[in-house]
């Protein structure tokens, strides 16, 4: 009798801690952000390597403390991609990452294969948002916006413990 309390015992704390880590990764720490109606979505202009605001409607966007790539967004540009294009910095690698379910009007698969069939365009939104992250902007050819955070190639090299690579601006000190 003993050791089937014991196993269940076991096997009831694991099924605690599975729903405990599944609730932790998908929607403990993610907050909403809120539009503030002026420069919620930015582009690295050509002209000055500035990030601007452009202009944007509908704007929903998310974020978590707990790590720098959790930040998503959605958004309705006017703007049109031949303009943005001739404007705004492409950025070459995108990769959209995928975000929490819940968080209904961002789907990475949909924006991906946008991207690979040209429907899309990614460009440059802020380089360093915070160290070694980027924030990528996806502009649909039917005017839908999409952002999100990824690593960049001096983030990748000091994430993983080495010194960062020549052309990357200094490592800030940690606290």
């Amino acid at each position: 009798m003993n050791g089937k309390l014991v196993a269940g015992a076991i096997v009831a704390a694991g099924l605690i801690a599975g729903a405990a880590m599944y609730y932790l990764q998908v929607y403990a720490y993610y907050e909403r952000v809120p539009a503030t109606g002026e420069g919620d979505v930015r582009l690295t202009s050509l002209a000055t390597g500035a990030p601007e605001p452009i202009l944007y409607d509908a704007f929903q966007a998310i974020d978590a403390d707990s790590s720098p790539v959790r930040y998503r967004a959605c958004f309705t540009t006017p703007l049109s991609q031949a303009m943005l294009s001739e404007t705004y910095v492409i950025f070459e690698a995108p990769v959209p990452l995928t975000g929490p379910g819940w968080f209904g009007c961002y789907d990475a698969a949909e924006v991906d294969a946008a991207l690979a069939d040209g429907s899309a365009i990614a460009f440059l939104g802020q380089q360093n948002v915070t160290y070694g992250i980027d924030r990528v902007v996806a502009i649909l050819d039917d005017g839908r916006g999409f952002a999100w955070n990824q690593i960049n190639h001096c983030g990748e090299v000091v994430f993983e413990g080495k010194p960062a690579p020549e052309g990357c601006p200094p490592v800030p000190e940690r606290n």
